[in-house]
Order: structure tokens, then sequence, then C-alpha cells
């Protein structure tokens, strides 16, 4: 019985993965089609495998300028990201007041704000603040970078203050004593101890920023700014779609997330479970 058991669950996991697979082996084999071939049946095998609508794609979507984008906004975000929220979740894990607790409190409530409900008054707000001050945060990358940090420094804030509070105190309050700084105690103690969280919290939001496409669609007007997604949606046009070539470039831009999440998958669990459970 514990056999049978055990097989059920294995064909049961499999019919799940092939479930949860099949939209990536939908877009791979159409990709490599003709139209013709993409009407007559979706779910076969192409007649041949012709890189030729990567090619004609990568060319559309202008690539190497969408992923330098993409890259630049990315990695400029993580960043700041990283050391902000780090900062700010220690400061209000460690003051204990009650300031401290309603800050925490507020900007966990914001996690469950949709963002569709803030996108428009968004919008009129950045416009606005870049036509009457001239601070360029609309129609910039800068000003991308500058809202992917206020959209996703909440859940980094919430990750960093749990594993925090799992740190012991009596490991500041001894730098101190030996004449370490505020500024030194958290980047020579606190931060390498964050290590474990940090690779979490830069490969969650590696992930939501590089596919993130309904913020830069409605922040980037000029098509030498286009991130990926943004690049890729124009093969939907109005009046017909280009399938072969939007499935060759939604493969381009699943390939670098997924390269990036095998390399830093084992992280995932680990800083999620020791931040959002201590």
């Amino acid at each position: 019985m514990r056999i049978l058991s055990n097989w059920s669950r294995e064909i049961l996991l499999f019919l799940v993965a092939l479930i949860f697979l099949s939209p990536i082996y939908i877009i791979l084999v159409n990709s490599f089609k003709t139209r013709q071939e993409l009407y007559e049946g979706a779910l076969a095998l192409p007649k041949q495998f012709d890189f030729r609508y990567y090619t004609e794609a990568m060319e559309q979507m202008d690539f190497l300028s969408a992923f330098t984008n993409s890259l630049f906004v990315t990695i400029v975000s993580v960043v700041f990201i990283v050391v902000l929220s780090s900062m700010t979740a220690w400061m209000l894990a460690r003051s204990g007041s009650r300031i401290s607790t309603i800050i925490f409190m507020c900007l966990i409530a914001t996690m469950l704000i949709p963002f569709q409900t803030l996108m428009m008054p968004l919008m009129q707000l950045v416009i606005g603040i870049t036509n009457t001050t001239g601070i360029p945060l609309y129609n910039t990358l800068s000003g991308l970078i500058f809202m992917n940090i206020g959209f996703h420094a909440a859940l980094s804030v919430f990750l960093y203050h749990g594993f925090i509070k799992s740190i012991p105190i009596s490991l500041e309050e001894a730098a101190t004593i030996d004449g370490a700084s505020k500024f030194g105690v958290f980047w020579r103690i606190i931060f390498p101890i964050l290590t474990p969280i940090t690779a979490t919290v830069m490969i969650l939001n590696v992930i939501l920023i590089w596919n993130d496409f309904l913020l830069p669609s409605l922040t980037l007007v000029d098509k030498e700014l286009r991130t990926i997604p943004l690049s890729v949606f124009y093969f939907f046009g109005e009046f017909t779609i280009e399938w072969n070539l939007a499935m060759a470039g939604l493969t381009l831009t699943i390939i670098p997330v997924v390269i990036f999440y095998m390399l830093a998958q084992k992280y995932i669990i680990k800083g999620i479970g020791e931040g959002a459970v201590k």
C-alpha cells in the first residue's frame, strides 16, 4: 500500500508539473513555426526548428537596447532597494518605539493595495511633478527606478525586519562598547549577517522588476527607453498579431530570468523561511 501511495503521489506531481510547464511548451514550440503551422495546430511540434524568427524578433524589438534598459533598471533598482530596505528594517526593529511599529504596519499595509488603484493618480502626480519642477520622473529610466524602489520597498522591509529580529542585540551592544558607530555597527556587524535574506530580496526583486510590464508601460513613452516586456508587447498589434515573433520575443524575455533563477534558487526558500517565520 505504501508503494502504491508513493507512486500515486509521484504521478500526481508529474501531472501538476505538466500543467504548469504547458505554457512554456506552447511558447517554445510556436516560436519556431510559420504562421500557417501555428494556426494548423498550436500544440504540434514545428516541421523544422528554424531560428530565423528569433533573429527577426530581435531586430524588431531592438533587443540589445531593450535588454540594456531592462538590465540597467533592474540592477540599479535592486541595489537601492537592498541598501535602503535593510537600513530601514534595522532601525524599525531596534528602536522598539510605538512610532516605529506604526511605520512598519503602514509599510506592510501598502502591500495589500492593488497597483491598479494607484496607477492613474500616480501618473497624474508624476507628470505634474515633471512639468512643474523639471525633475525627470516621467518618460525616464531614472523615474522608473525611483518608482520601483517605492513599490518594492514594503516586501523587502518585511523580510529584512523578520530576519533582524532573530539576531541577538548583544552583538550590536558589544560592537558599540568597542567604539563602533551606528554606521559601523550596521555595515560591519549586521549587514554581513543578512546575506541569506539579502540574496532572497535580490532574487525576488530581480524577477518582479525584470518581468514588470504595467509600470514601464505607464512611465516610458520613447521607443529607445523600452524594456524587454514593453518591446514584446508591440508584436500584439491592434489589427494583427505576429504570434510566432511574439513567442520568440517571449522566449528571449524568459531565458535570462530562468538562468538567474536556476543559479540562485537555493537561497529563495532558505531566505524566506528565515526572514518571514522568525
